[in-house]
């Protein structure tokens, strides 16, 4: 039991990478766009406010963008193909069909029976607990609900991609098309479900909002603290919209005009030179995203095993600056919320900490991103903003996540990036690692063999760095035929064996698929 568990989490894990590769790739370009687009630094770089460069930046930056804004369906498309052992472009086609009929489903269902939330003028649908996703509105599940149809289809590919019907109308359905069948019938329960099941999970977390404002530093802890530990289920949307963007937040009277929401008023205070008054304390989301994720990203090149930490770090570092400059943290995210969840729950209740420690120590200035921060506090000056203090207390947040972390992930040998394990049979820790390259098919059927044969092998993938092979029979593996073509190491988990081969293994893995097809 304890080892089907452990191989469904290795899978999910080895899903959820799929997607995050492009993700992580995107982050520096992200970057480019977020500085090229920054009205603080284009005030103080005159160039940037050229116009062909002003286009540059915001193609860049959005069509960065729309990917980072449509996370739910990349999880979905690209979970269901990971999952699929074979014909995997098949699966994401029908993840990507299905996670349309998802919307419609919702959508459909919300508007025969009249619960279509309507758009405020100012914020939206934010708050509402639903949102509009490629033009169709449905109750908002964040990227939840993507990953939970991207598991779905991918099981349901699995066994249904193989029948066969005879029948002169019905050998229509067979092979993928049944799998696209069935997939209709899930796709809408999924979607015509989630606006019943997911509605009721909304309003306990909205309920949540009266304890928060009431509930002094234990509320500001709180409001930290579920802000980012509900981020996979886009239920955190719920938690601040109301302090932000409404009266709950705070309110300012000028003249005959009154202004209600937390960055509203913030705004307004600004603009007209006035002391920052309390509620500028729900504005403090940004504290984390703009300080915090360097201390996160440090521990993990920390604890990255020594032949892996360049690379890691030439992954993660770009990430960090997209999350401190664009406030964009989601690549980061989700590369542990799922995979390590009490370094989750460690980041989660660090957030709210610090909220609290920056209403302590009564700071009143700016966090929403790097470039704001430094800029807007110094226009408002010290003694309006009390920013030294600020830049203090997040120095320290960046080392607490950095010790935490750090600790956590040795304590608990969690498998964050860059610390791939490595067989002590084959590879001492120090071992230097080997280029591998397919230099002939002999090669590739010793791989072949060292597996057990062809009838040993249940099915072939791989993530960044490693050759991920399902095998029947553990007993019949070979080390020494496998070890025949370079490697750095054999990770062996029952019947999930992993051979490092480092950034050549697609290769590696096409040249396997291939061999396996001809035999």
């Amino acid at each position: 039991m304890k080892e089907k568990v452990m191989n469904g989490l290795e899978k999910f894990s080895k899903a959820m990478l799929s997607p995050l590769s492009y993700i992580s790739a995107a982050g520096l370009i992200l970057v480019l766009g977020a500085l090229l687009t920054s009205t603080s630094l284009s005030a103080m770089i005159p160039v940037l406010q050229w116009t062909p460069i002003k286009l540059l930046g915001q193609l860049i930056y959005n069509c960065i963008m729309v990917i980072i804004n449509n996370l739910s369906l990349m999880f979905c498309v690209g979970i269901a193909a990971a999952l699929a052992k074979k014909n995997k472009q098949q699966a994401a086609i029908i993840g990507l069909m299905s996670y349309f009929m998802y919307l419609t489903a919702g959508n459909v269902t919300l508007t025969q029976l009249g619960m279509l939330a309507e758009a405020d003028p100012m914020v939206g649908l934010y708050g509402t607990g639903q949102s509009t996703v490629f033009g169709i509105q449905t109750v908002d599940m964040g990227v939840f609900g993507g990953i939970l149809l991207g598991l779905v289809c991918g099981w349901v590919y699995n066994r249904t991609c193989e029948k066969q019907f005879k029948g002169i109308i019905t050998q229509i359905y067979s092979g993928n098309r049944w799998s696209f069948t069935c997939m209709v019938v899930f796709s809408i329960l999924f979607g015509f479900g989630s606006c019943f099941f997911w509605p009721p999970v909304q309003n306990v977390i909205s309920a949540l909002t009266d304890l928060i404002a009431t509930s002094g530093n234990f509320g500001l802890f709180l409001y930290g603290f579920l802000e980012r530990f509900l981020i996979p289920t886009g239920l955190h949307h719920l938690i601040y919209t109301p302090f932000q963007f409404s009266a709950l937040g705070n309110s300012l009277t000028v003249g005959d005009a009154t202004y209600t929401g937390s960055y509203i008023v913030m705004m307004m205070e600004y603009s007209m030179g006035l002391p920052f008054s309390d509620g500028i304390v729900w504005m403090y989301t940004g504290f984390t995203k703009t300080f915090g994720y360097f201390g996160i990203v440090a521990a993990f090149i920390f604890c990255a095993r020594k032949e892996n930490r360049k690379k890691t770090a030439a992954v993660l570092v770009p990430l960090a600056f997209t999350a401190s400059l664009a406030s964009i943290t989601e690549p980061l995210d989700f590369m542990f919320c799922f995979t390590a969840p009490i370094l989750w729950v460690a980041h989660a209740c660090i957030s709210g900490l610090f909220i609290v420690l920056l209403h302590i120590f009564h700071v009143t200035g700016f966090t929403t991103n790097l470039l704001g921060s430094v800029l807007m506090n110094l226009s408002a000056g010290a003694d309006k903003t009390n920013y030294p203090t600020l830049y203090l207390l997040a120095l320290c947040q960046i080392a607490v996540y950095f010790v935490v972390f750090t600790l956590l992930i040795k304590a608990f040998n969690l498998h964050t990036p860059g610390r791939e394990e490595v067989s002590t049979e084959t590879a001492g820790s120090d071992a230097p690692a080997k280029k591998a390259s397919v230099k002939n098919a002999a090669e590739v059927q010793c791989v072949i063999d060292g597996l057990g044969g062809k009838e040993n092998i249940l099915s072939v993938d791989n993530c960044f760095t490693r050759l991920r092979v399902n095998i029947k029979d553990p007993a019949k593996l070979d080390e020494a035929a496998i070890n025949k073509l370079p490697n750095s190491g054999i990770v062996k988990k029952g019947t999930d064996i992993q051979i490092v081969y480092g950034l050549q293994v697609a290769d590696i893995k096409r040249a396997v698929e291939a061999q396996l097809e001809n035999q």
